[in-house]
């Protein structure tokens, strides 16, 4: 289950692509406007990193257009549609050991990558050093520390299984390497880099129908290290799962914090 890159939930397993989605539905709005701000347009060379689905990889294609460019990196590109045509160019890569593929990009993003790879300062080198002079940088990642709960409004056993089995999540996930509190650094990581312009924003979503889909595939895809863990019980997961599917727990994801700036 775990990725060269130190990623947990890896893309080839059946649930990743409900992950995908349910990130799609609660983040892309956000991913998109902080881009937009980046003053994306026709032409642009983009470097999409361990890229969470096909969701921000076609936006960006659009806004390119023919005379642009969206590399995308992952370990495992198997996942990547085989009909993708250009400006998309997939490249197997693994964001903590490898050289960048290229160079003089005018936009790196990644989201939900970097607190999952292992040498996370060395894979925030290198996306900088892929930029050109005055290239945009915006970096996302979850903060699971800075709200570890699953329900906060904790009112019934409902709630309470939910919260013990996202505190085995945390556990699990940390015993694997995450650095669940990375996100709140991220804007003093960039401005350390010498990056120009930094900026952050946090967004958390609740009670949204996506935050149901997305803690059902993630637990779902976590199950086997939950229970060898000892930690949580198939039955307790069984029981999590259905509560979650009758949807009448409103539930939370981890912050998600973006952090960009501008190569000077």
């Amino acid at each position: 289950m775990m990725r060269t890159d130190g990623h947990l939930l890896d893309n080839p397993r059946s649930e990743a692509g409900r992950r995908c989605d349910a990130h799609a539905a609660l983040f892309d709005p956000t991913t998109f406007r902080h881009i937009e701000r980046s003053g994306i347009g026709s032409g642009w060379r983009c470097w999409e990193v361990g890229a969470d689905g096909m969701s921000v990889v076609s936006w960006l294609a659009k806004k390119v257009g023919p005379t642009g460019r969206v590399v995308v990196t992952d370990p495992d590109t198997g996942w990547v549609p085989p009909a993708v045509r250009p400006p998309v160019q997939p490249r197997v890569h693994d964001m903590g050991a490898d050289e960048p593929p290229g160079e003089g990009f005018d936009l790196v993003h990644a989201r939900l990558v970097l607190a999952h790879v292992p040498d996370r300062e060395r894979a925030l080198r290198t996306m900088i050093r892929a930029l050109r002079p005055g290239g945009r940088l915006v970096v996302e990642d979850a903060d699971p520390a800075l709200q570890p709960l699953a329900c906060p409004d904790e009112r019934g056993p409902e709630q309470q299984l939910a919260n013990r089995v996202r505190h085995a999540m945390r556990d699990v996930l940390a015993g694997e390497g995450v650095e669940l509190a990375y996100g709140r650094r991220l804007p003093r990581l960039l401005r350390e880099a010498g990056l120009r312009q930094v900026g952050a924003d946090v967004y958390f979503p609740f009670t949204s129908p996506a935050c149901g889909a997305l803690e059902s595939a993630t637990v779902g895809q976590a199950r086997a290290q939950l229970v060898a863990a000892g930690l949580v019980t198939d039955q307790d997961i069984d029981r999590h799962l259905a509560n979650v599917a009758a949807g009448g727990m409103d539930l939370v994801t981890a912050p998600l914090i973006s952090a960009w700036g501008r190569k000077a």
